[in-house]
Order: structure tokens, then C-alpha cells, then sequence
């Protein structure tokens, strides 16, 4: 079948039945965002037939370029492609909102359960199956972004600057991005069609740019500037612009700035982590958890709540701002050769920065005794101390379960969880 008869089969559904088909995305969206695309795929492009194959691969191409989570940032593409504004909002919110709903549910809960045994055993063997999904992201990460021995030296260079360095990790995806559009330098670019007119969509963009900061400007106004609130919406504000490569990529900056700020403890990331896998929506979901652990660790509950509403808004609300500004000009984004290296120097680096993630969580886990060293610039965590003997049998249980006897991912977190349950009464 040709493109033109393709399009001509295609159907556009009402307003209400993209309601109803968004609504219906965001409470099964789970595992991942490989799982989360593929779904959209078969739902939108394969039964339902209100998408083009071609429409579909060119948002997906637009998205990786964009950071933050490119899945929810496709569903709002979609819907902005066949609704406009209204669909796109319609669509990205509500891939959203069951998650997060959840997630902060579960925050709640988390702090209420802290310390009771069954609740450790639980918590146990959700970091062990956390491990087993950092390293299958790597795997399936660098089977997809080290296609060069350039690419590969970049990953290691990520590796060795996250792993043993205090070099800031927007520092080196800057660098990332550099290296790869330098290495583009040269290719020609595809023939670029001429942008649609985008005056609407950039006076929408701007909207949504003031939305995006209205938050974080009134709790400034109201609370002050060293307020909480406004920390959290600055920090999560700029995490939004630069984590490209998902969750996994963040955590060690996010670790790292986390425990400074007192917000969680390596832990109890992991934690959060595992907790976002088991949600429906992003896994970046994890920075509402994280913001609520600060919140109520700070003022209770009620500041709890507050602070992981306002990390949801400013992690998500960029989202809605690159695709309304960007979306008429998606063909002639897709096509420039120098984005395209920045994307690949950036995705070469992520591999690197979630070795070095793999790296540290696992010695901690593993090696609960581990300290960290520092010498300068140098730092890395250095094990200390015998093994966790239960650590060790869940997280053979968890490789086991991801590599040799691959099951899928909520059926793995829960058998893991069980057996973690099972050890820790058990001890």
C-alpha cells in the first residue's frame, strides 16, 4: 500500500473518543518507554487507524531529539497532531495523571511504612530488580547507540567522568552533545521543506512557558526564595532541560544533588525507582517521589504533597513547551544532520553515565559497608565490609529472572518483592 492510499484509509477520531483513548494510554502505559511507544503504535497506528506509519516515525524522530520523557512527549505530538492544542493537552496530561497519582500515593505510603520489617523485605528486593533493569537498559542502550569506535570512546569517557569524578552531569552532556555534532560535521543535510506558518502555536508556546514558571514564581512571592518549593521547582525545573536518556541517566546526578540537599539517601532512590516501575506513565515519575521524601522529611505530609505536585508540574510542563514550539517545524528538525550528532554524542554518553549508575548502586547494595572516597576532583564509592548475603540471592534471582528466564517487568518486580519479603521474615 502506498503513503497517499495509507493516508486516505486513515480515520480522525472525535474529540471524545481521543479523551477516552488518552484516558485509557495513561492507566496501562507500563514498561517503559519502549513499551509505552509500542503500544501507541499498535493502538493508534495498527487498530485504530488514526495515525500514519510516516506521522508516527517522524513524532518519534522529533521526540528523541527533545529532553525529558520522550513517550509522553510523542502521545502529546499525536494528539496535537490530530486535535491541535486541545489534543495535545488532552493526550500528555493524560499519560500523565494516573502515575502520578499513584506515585505520590506511594510516597505517602513509604513514609508511613519506614522501618516496619515487612515493609523492608518488600523494599529489599525492589533495589535488587532495580539493578537487573539499570543493566538491561544499558545493554539494550549500547546495543542501539555505540555503532562507531568514536561513539564507544565517548561512552567510556561518560563512564569514567560519572563513575570516579565529581564532574557535574549537565557538564558532560554539553560536552556529549558537542562531541557528536562536531562528529556530524560535514554530512549534508536532506532537503528541508519550508515550515508551516507557526504564529499560533508559538503564542501557545509562550503560554506555556508562563504556565510552566507561574508555580515556582508564586511560591517565591509568597514563601521567599530559600522556600522548599522554590528549590524544588528550580531544581527540577533545570533537571527537565537536561536529562536526555530517561531516568536511568539522571539518577546518579539526581543521587548525588538529592543527598546533598537531604532530600533521600542513595536507598532510598533506589527505592523510588523501583516504585516508578511498577506505576503506569514515565519513570521519571521517580522525581515526584523524590520531592515528596524531601517535602516530608521537611514539614510532614501536607509539605510532602505540595513539593511533589510541584516537582510533577515543572518536570512535565516543558514538555507541552518543545512540542507546541517545535511541532511545525518537526520536518526540517528532523533533517539537520548537526542535531542529529548532538542526539547520537548525547546517547553515546548515557550509556556511559548509567555503567557508572549500575556501578554505584550495585556496590552499595551489594556492599552496604561501602564509603566513598575523595581526593580532589576524584571520588568514587569504594566497597567496605562483607556482602549482604540477601542481597546477593535476590539480585541472582533478579539477573536471573531480566537474562536467563526473562519474564516481564511488573511480573518480575513482583516475584523479586515476594522473595525479599520471604528472606527478610525469614532473618
Amino acid at each position: 500500500m502506498t503513503e497517499g492510499l495509507q493516508d486516505k484509509a486513515l480515520e480522525q477520531p472525535s474529540i471524545g473518543e481521543w479523551l477516552a483513548m488518552s484516558f485509557r494510554i495513561g492507566c496501562l502505559s507500563f514498561g517503559g518507554a519502549a513499551g509505552q511507544i509500542a503500544m501507541m503504535h499498535r493502538l493508534l497506528v495498527e487498530e485504530r487507524r488514526w495515525v500514519s506509519e510516516r506521522d508516527f516515525l517522524d513524532g518519534l524522530n522529533f521526540c528523541t531529539l527533545l529532553p525529558g520523557p520522550e513517550a509522553q512527549q510523542l502521545a502529546t505530538w499525536l494528539g496535537w497532531r490530530l486535535h491541535g492544542i486541545r489534543g495535545g493537552l488532552i493526550s500528555g496530561i493524560l499519560f500523565v495523571l494516573p502515575g502520578a497519582l499513584l506515585i505520590l500515593a506511594l510516597a505517602q505510603l513509604y513514609v508511613r511504612g519506614a522501618g516496619l520489617p515487612a515493609v523492608e523485605g518488600l523494599l529489599l528486593g525492589i533495589k535488587a530488580a532495580v539493578i537487573a533493569i539499570i543493566l538491561e537498559a544499558l545493554i539494550r542502550l549500547s546495543r542501539k547507540a555505540l555503532g562507531s569506535t568514536a561513539f564507544r570512546a565517548l561512552a567510556l569517557v561518560a563512564f569514567l567522568a560519572m563513575a570516579f569524578t565529581t564532574l557535574p552531569f549537565p557538564a558532560i552532556i554539553g560536552v556529549a552533545a558537542l562531541a557528536g555534532s562536531l562528529l556530524a560535521r560535514g554530512r549534508t543535510p536532506g532537503p528541508a521543506p519550508a515550515a508551516a506558518p507557526a504564529g499560533f502555536s508559538w503564542r501557545v508556546a509562550g503560554l506555556t512557558f508562563g504556565m510552566w514558571w507561574l508555580p515556582v514564581g508564586a511560591a517565591a512571592l509568597i514563601l521567599g526564595g530559600q522556600h522548599l518549593l522554590v528549590e524544588i521547582g528550580l531544581f527540577f525545573s533545570k533537571l527537565a532541560v537536561i536529562t536526555f536518556g530517561g531516568a536511568y541517566a539522571l539518577l546518579a546526578y539526581l543521587v548525588e544533588e538529592g543527598v546533598r540537599r537531604g532530600w533521600a539517601s542513595p536507598g532510598e532512590m533506589l527505592d523510588a525507582l523501583g516504585l516508578a516501575e511498577t506505576t503506569p506513565g514515565p519513570t521519571i515519575l521517580v522525581n515526584p517521589f523524590i520531592a515528596f521524601l524531601g517535602g516530608f522529611k521537611s514539614a510532614g505530609s501536607l509539605m510532602g504533597w505540595l513539593a511533589g505536585l510541584m516537582a510533577l508540574w515543572v518536570t512535565f510542563a516543558p514538555s507541552f513547551l518543545w512540542i507546541f514550539a517545535g511541532g511545525p517545524y518537526i520536518e526540517r528538525i528532523n533533517r539537520n544532520p548537526r542535531l542529529a550528532g548532538a542526539l547520537k554524542g548525547i546517547g553515546a554518553a548515557v550509556v556511559g553515565i548509567i555503567a557508572s549508575v549500575a556501578l554505584k548502586f550495585g556496590t552499595l547494595f551489594l556492599v552496604p559497608g561501602s564509603i566513598r572516597w575523595e581526593a580532589g576532583w576524584l571520588s568514587a564509592i569504594v566497597p567496605a565490609g562483607m556482602p549482604d548475603g540477601k542481597a546477593l540471592i535476590l539480585s541472582a534471582l533478579a539477573l536471573g529472572l531480566t537474562f536467563a528466564y526473562p519474564v516481564p517487568l511488573v511480573r518480575r518486580l513482583m516475584v523479586v518483592m515476594i522473595s525479599g519479603l520471604a528472606l527478610r521474615l525469614v532473618a
